[in-house]
């Protein structure tokens, strides 16, 4: 039969299921395919907070968010297009976010009456037969029937057969939106080339959910999103904790210092160790600690060395680092420590996103510690951030706190391939040998920064102490002068307060730099941020934006900017904590608009949010 192809500015797709149905597997898949065909794209990833949650429950559903236009795009979306539900759980945790006439892709073998029992539906309901969903399409298909009919003729168990379902539906969409599958058949042969029976049935799977949308009358139409206008270069989809680990690795490699990582498994952070271990050929060392005490005392060890010292984790465990980052600002070497920040306080949400540490960061130290801090505003951000976290760290002889959150982690979008050669330096001096004049090594004799020499151990006539205990101005030797004390706690403190003389100064993302409302931002919330300023903008609003990289120091001019504007609104996805920094040292009465649910902020709430603020008028 013939059908008609409609072209498609923008979609937005949810796949959700239970967390053994493999819908991150099909979400990063479409993604990966989307992104080879030079179209825009925005990911949101959703996990249940459990290894296993119990099967068909609400809670442990599992969710991938997939936006991709022809347009530039800076969010997931608010709302989505299509929902691909597996059970009555996905269904009923996800239709709030669909739109009215939107479509549902319904796998009726999960809406049988202990599956709706565990989604609490009440006895007797179907959602699916009500006609509680006649606002929306709906496509009912029994995918596990059709998946194990696919696959009668493979001697795997009905078990092995059923994980391919999936599949069944990741074909069945390529078909829907004109795609090829042949980047996910390639996938699955590098997977499974070794399990020639799980390789067949992936394969198999994914061919009869494309030939069942190909040869069924019901489906009338197929959908297509062209190319999105993007400068031209060589472009991958990158997830935030990859591009951390390559920005970690071009550091190391711009820098000629080899990088060890010592770390201990965390959520959502976990990946960065997986990431980096794959990569030994590029002289890198991964750690896996017994505890996350441990992994951060061996990065400073391995600073202390010569290295590139790294440590990754999440809230709870910079909360156990909080002593030895301590010690590391005690004796000034470079250190990285890569906070990718989830929901608290405790144990808290370990799968779900929230700025929740940038007090932390700041803070959370006994003592007077002060460190810079970096954060990260996209996935493909953590490259540029992070390599400039170690620039920073590096030739500062300063300890850096770099921010990332679970959504720019375990999001997606694509990344414009850097140049070796369009890097910035990352220049690095080694002390070696005693000044002309120097009779003994002064380990705290610093230069115009206030940086003092990186020494490493063993270099012949520049032995000198560490240690946790206060030490002596110039000398290093141990002190318990009151009058030294303040001196170097001051010091410190205006070592790092120096950085920003040596940092870019704030630019405006959008707007004029004089207006009726700035809109300041840092890290996750850029996306929601940028499409909310350019609505407001286009309505004839007089808003401009400003995202923050450099959280400490700010930059030298961030307190001008923020005179210009009658009014200021950070918005931030925890209960006020950037807003109290601000009103500290720039006396300005800021507004905040905060978002606890472990999820992002959206630009239509926020678009809310701020005409309420402006009064209506424009």
């Amino acid at each position: 039969m013939k059908r008609k192809e409609e072209v498609l500015q923008d979609v937005v797709i949810k796949f959700a299921g239970d967390s053994g149905d493999g819908m991150q597997l099909t979400g990063s898949q479409f993604t990966n395919n989307t992104a080879l065909l030079g179209i825009d794209l925005a990911t949101f990833p959703d996990f249940p907070a459990e290894i296993r949650a119990p099967q068909g429950t609400l809670p442990g559903v599992s969710g991938y968010q997939l936006r991709f236009s022809s347009d530039l795009v800076f969010t997931p979306g608010d709302e989505c297009d299509v929902l691909v539900a597996m059970n009555a759980a996905a269904l009923k945790t996800n239709l709030k976010n669909l739109k009215k006439g939107g479509t549902i892709i319904a796998n009726t073998e999960g809406f049988d009456q202990k599956n709706l029992r565990l989604a609490n539906y009440a006895d007797g309901v179907n959602p699916l037969e009500d006609h509680s969903l006649d606002n929306y399409t709906v496509h009912k298909m029994d995918v596990t029937k059709m998946t194990r009919e696919a696959l009668k003729d493979i001697t795997l168990g009905t078990k092995e057969k059923d994980r391919a379902k999936n599949m069944f539906v990741l074909g069945f969409l390529y078909w829907m939106y004109n795609r090829n599958m042949e980047t996910t058949i390639q996938f699955l042969k590098s997977k499974f080339g070794k399990k020639p029976e799980i390789l067949e049935s992936n394969i198999k799977a994914l061919q009869a959910g494309y030939y069942f949308g190909d040869t069924t009358e019901t489906f009338t139409t197929t959908y297509r999103v062209e190319k999105a206008k993007m400068p031209p270069g060589v472009y991958r989809s990158i997830m935030g904790n990859q591009a951390l680990a390559m920005g970690l690795i071009a550091a190391s490699q711009k820098s000629g210092l080899p990088l060890f990582l010592g770390s201990y498994p965390i959520t959502p952070a976990s990946d960065i160790l997986h990431e980096l271990s794959q990569y030994k050929t590029f002289g890198v060392r991964t750690f896996q600690a017994e505890d996350e005490i441990a992994a951060i005392t061996s990065a400073i060890g391995a600073a202390y060395g010569g290295s590139l010292g790294v440590t990754t984790t999440s809230g709870p465990g910079m909360a156990l680092k909080a002593e030895a980052m301590g010690l590391a600002v005690m004796i000034e070497i470079p250190l990285l420590i890569c906070d990718i920040q989830r929901g608290g306080p405790s144990t808290g949400l370990p799968t779900k996103t929230e700025q929740s540490d940038l007090l932390q960061a700041y803070y959370g130290r006994n003592g007077e510690c002060p460190m810079p801090v970096i954060a990260a505003s996209t996935p493909s951000d953590c490259f540029d951030a992070v390599y400039e976290a170690v620039r920073i760290a590096v030739q500062h002889m300063t300890p850096v706190v770099f921010l990332s959150d679970g959504y720019i982690a375990n999001g997606a979008e694509p990344w414009k391939f850097p140049k070796t050669e369009d890097l910035p330096p990352i220049t690095v001096k080694f002390k070696t040998d005693l000044a002309e004049g120097e009779e003994k090594f002064l380990p705290y004799l610093r230069d115009e920064k206030l940086v003092r020499p990186w020494a490493i151990p063993g270099t012949p006539g520049l032995e000198h102490r560490i240690g946790g205990l206060e030490k002596q101005n110039i000398t290093g030797n141990v002190s318990y002068d009151p009058e030294n004390h303040q001196l170097m706690v001051k010091i410190r403190e205006e070592k790092v307060a120096r950085i920003a003389d040596h940092i870019p100064l704030q630019q405006l993302d959008s707007g004029a730099e004089k207006g009726d409302l700035l809109i300041l931002g840092w890290g996750s919330t850029y996306g929601a941020i940028k499409s909310a300023a350019a609505e407001l903008q286009h309505e004839g609003y007089k808003v401009s934006h400003a995202h923050l990289r450099y959280l400490r120091p700010f930059p030298a001019n961030l307190g001008e900017i923020i005179r210009n504007f009658k009014h200021v609104v950070i918005p931030e996805i925890n209960n006020g904590q950037l807003i109290k920094i601000i009103r500290d040292q720039f006396l300005v009465d800021a507004k905040g608009y905060n978002k606890i649910m472990g999820v992002p902020i959206t630009k239509s709430e926020l678009v809310l949010k701020l005409r309420e603020l402006l009064g209506g008028h424009n």
